[in-house]
């Protein structure tokens, strides 16, 4: 009896054991951001596409994430890019919807007029992800309330300053072309409807084309139109990498005593060409600071840091101009052009290719 006792006692005592180091311990309070145990939560930019123009935003949302210490908060980064499709888009909205980790977003709309994308966005802010839209924005007249709010250039402004430019170049007139990935998404649309209005009725319109972002078929776009259009002499890139191609073209057939190269953004072979007389004017976005400032914006939405979203609305609503931040914009022109800063805005910087040069080399940027 004496050894079945004993016997008994201890397959119990093994059995305390197994329970208790079996059982799990209590989980730790989570930190600011953190949840599941400490898994860290994201905070995602979402792009429309590939584009040099994302590689320097990708850089100054990186910036952020080191300055505010994202890591030591309970967050970490996630840079995503599209591919110049709403299903891309709408694939990944989905999928953070499913997600537990997401703590805010930010996308860059490729077509402003997609209700399945601004359903998805609508659905992360009922599970209370943060939501706002940088660069390219959703259809305000239609879904405003699918985001926050709007950080970016306002391309209305921005096509037409380069409308202002092409102006001083042309006064006379101008046959132009568009050249971009996608004909509707939204930049691109505000872009050139802007253009518009900035050249007035000095400008000719002839044609809209887009590419997908496939640069061959951009140079097929560019050769094209110049085949169909004899008077054609302008051509206006919308997107970064529109306008190698359209310089390449130019060069290869001689035309640069007849058309003009014109272009939103700087990609790093643009400003080359600025500087070897191949580029008349870029209207120039600071990508680098829309990273950033995306970044530090669904930071402070995340934390409730009521102070820092007034820094960037401070009147806030979604009506009007109150729910958009503007970041910066500039027109570089070669030396010796006839485009003068008096033509722009005020808010718009006015610089010459050795200044633009001089102002990318202080912040260690290729492009803009």
């Amino acid at each position: 009896m004496d050894h079945l006792r004993r016997s008994f006692l201890v397959i119990c005592a093994s059995l305390l054991t197994i329970v208790l180091t079996g059982c799990p311990s209590e989980t730790p309070e989570a930190g600011d951001g953190a949840s599941d145990g400490g898994k860290k939560k994201r905070i995602v930019l979402l792009t429309n596409g590939p584009d040099p123009f994302w590689d320097t935003c990708e850089s100054g949302a990186v910036s952020a994430e080191k300055e505010f210490d994202l890591d030591g908060k309970g967050y970490v980064l996630s840079f995503e890019r599209g591919d110049f499709t709403d299903k891309a888009q709408l694939d990944k909205l989905k999928q953070y919807n499913l997600q537990s980790d997401i703590a805010a977003v930010g996308i860059s709309v490729y077509n402003p007029e997609s209700a399945a994308i601004a359903r998805e966005m609508k659905k992360l802010q009922d599970k209370g992800v943060k939501v706002i839209t940088f660069d390219g924005d959703v259809s305000r007249e239609q879904f405003r309330d699918a985001r926050f709010a709007y950080l970016g250039t306002d391309n209305i402004v921005g096509g037409r300053e380069l409308g202002r430019a092409a102006l001083a170049i042309r006064p006379k007139g101008a046959n132009y072309t568009f050249f971009v990935g996608s004909t509707s998404a939204a930049n691109a649309v505000a872009r050139m409807d802007g253009f518009v209005q900035g050249m007035g009725k000095s400008g000719n319109e002839i044609e809209r084309l887009a590419d997908e972002a496939d640069k061959v078929k951009t140079r097929k776009n560019i050769e094209g139109s110049l085949d169909r259009n004899k008077d054609l002499n302008m051509l206006v890139g919308i997107w970064a990498y529109n306008t190698p191609q359209m310089v390449q073209v130019v060069k290869d057939r001689k035309l640069g005593e007849k058309v003009d190269v014109i272009c939103f953004d700087a990609a790093e072979a643009s400003i080359k060409s600025m500087g070897d007389g191949d580029v008349d004017v870029m209207v120039v976005q600071n990508p680098y600071q829309i990273g950033y400032e995306s970044v530090k914006l669904l930071l402070a939405m995340v934390e409730e840091d009521q102070a820092t979203i007034d820094e960037y609305y401070p009147d806030y609503a979604q009506e009007g101009d109150k729910d958009l931040f503007k970041t910066e914009l500039r027109v570089v022109v070669p030396d010796g052009s006839p485009i003068e800063k008096h033509m722009f805005d005020s808010t718009t910087v006015f610089m010459t290719y050795e200044e633009f040069k001089a102002w990318l080399e202080e912040r260690s940027l290729v492009s803009s």
